[in-house]
This record gives structure tokens, sequence and C-alpha cells, in this order.
């Protein structure tokens, strides 16, 4: 299972919040390359980049912070929030992400979606399945839509998605543990590589959500706050390479 650190992005600075609120925000640090390095002294080998800006102005924002840890890192940065056309995933791309997430713009554009599929592989794009309750959250997790998330998933499953990333908006931010039983549930429903989002408090959840079959997990907060060191990370990922 790949261990996938998180920097979230507001004005440039490495941010977090609770529960996808903007009006939680707090600053972890200013320099997103400093943390970014961090990670990679660790033996960290994969970022998990977030345009928060981007993903409340509906284009991306945050591109040239995505080109700066690209370029001054060797991590694999998987980029979303604000992908709505196809001139954004090229920025993206261009900008050295390695994988984009695209989640809104599968509930809202699906042609469009499917289209960067087809042009650049689904090794590349991944469907971002944000969900609140039962059923897919979008724009930032501002809005709730009536596409149910194992429907959702089995459909875009279909059309040659191979990788999700699925994050409980009830979890994300809060350090009370992740929703074991809704990954659960995506993996007994469909064959997607799940990357696990939202709420990891612990390193001891990490071998569960091995064990379960996650093919990666996103950890955020617990880094930040200290919940879980990188040094445990380090160990982890020297123990299950």
């Amino acid at each position: 299972m790949r261990i996938i650190p998180a920097i979230d992005l507001i004005d440039g600075k490495c941010v977090r919040l609770s529960k996808g609120d903007y009006a939680t925000q707090k600053v972890y640090n200013e320099n997103p390359l400093e943390v970014a390095k961090a990670f990679e002294d660790q033996g960290v080998k994969y970022l998990h980049l977030v345009d928060l800006d981007g993903a409340k102005s509906k284009h991306i924002v945050n591109h040239k912070v995505l080109e700066l840890l690209a370029t001054k890192t060797t991590l694999k940065i998987d980029f979303g929030g604000g992908l709505k056309s196809d001139e954004d995933v090229r920025i993206a791309f261009s900008s050295g992400a390695a994988q984009i997430t695209g989640g809104s713009i599968a509930v809202h554009s699906p042609d469009l979606f499917r289209a960067w599929l087809t042009r650049y592989g689904a090794d590349k794009v991944i469907l971002g399945a944000d969900v609140h309750g039962k059923n897919i959250a979008t724009n930032g997790w501002t809005e709730t839509s009536d596409h149910a998330l194992l429907d959702f998933l089995a459909a875009y499953q279909t059309h040659g998605v191979t990788h999700t990333i699925c994050t409980d908006i009830s979890k994300d931010g809060m350090l009370a543990g992740p929703a074991f039983e809704l990954y659960e549930e995506i993996l007994q429903a469909t064959s997607l590589k799940l990357i696990a989002s939202g709420g990891i408090s612990h390193r001891d959840e990490l071998p569960r959500l091995a064990a379960m079959g996650c093919e990666g997990v996103i950890i955020g907060k617990a880094i930040y706050e200290g919940k879980i060191t990188l040094a445990a990370l380090a160990d982890y990922i020297s123990n299950h390479p």
C-alpha cells in the first residue's frame, strides 16, 4: 500500500481544513517545498497536492507551486482541485503532475472527463469520489450531487477508470479514524484500486487499510498535528516496500 502524504494549498501555503470547510483553515507552513522535502527525506515517494483555491475558483490556480515541487523533489505528484477544462489539465501535466484527480468534473461534465481518460490513460487520471453521506459531493465539497457513490464508481469503471480516491467528508480532518466500512463496501462492489483518504489518525490504522486491499492511503492532518510522525511513516515504508 502506497503512503501518500497530502499538501493542501491556499494562497500558496500549506493548510488543512476540517470537513472541507474553508472557515476552518489552519496554516501549517508557508513553504510547501520545505514540507515536501521533509516527506522526501523520510523515503516518501508520492504526494497528493490539492489546489483548494482552484477548487473554489473552478480553474487551476496553484500550478506554480506544483511546478516548484515537481522540479525540486523526486516525488510523484497527484494533483487535483479546480481542473475543469482541457487547458487546466494541460497546465497541470506541463507543470509536472504525474497524475491528476478529477471529481466535480466527472459529475458535471462526464464527456470531458472520459475524454481525459482516453487522451492521457487511466494510469494518469484518477477518479475523485468525495462522499457526503452516500452521495458524491462536488465543487470543493460545497454541493452534494444526486449520484450515489457505488453507482458512480461502477459506471466509471465501465468507462476504463482504474484508480479512485474516496474521501468521506465527515471524517476529513477530524482525526477520528478512516471510513473502514465504506472502503469495505467499495472494495467488495468494484475492482478499482482504492486510495483511502480522510480521518487517518494513527499508524496502527495503516496495516488494517492495507489488509483490506487499499492500494494507497492519503495522510494529511495526522502528520501536521503530530499524530503520525514522519519517522513512523519512514519505518512503515521501509518495512512495507
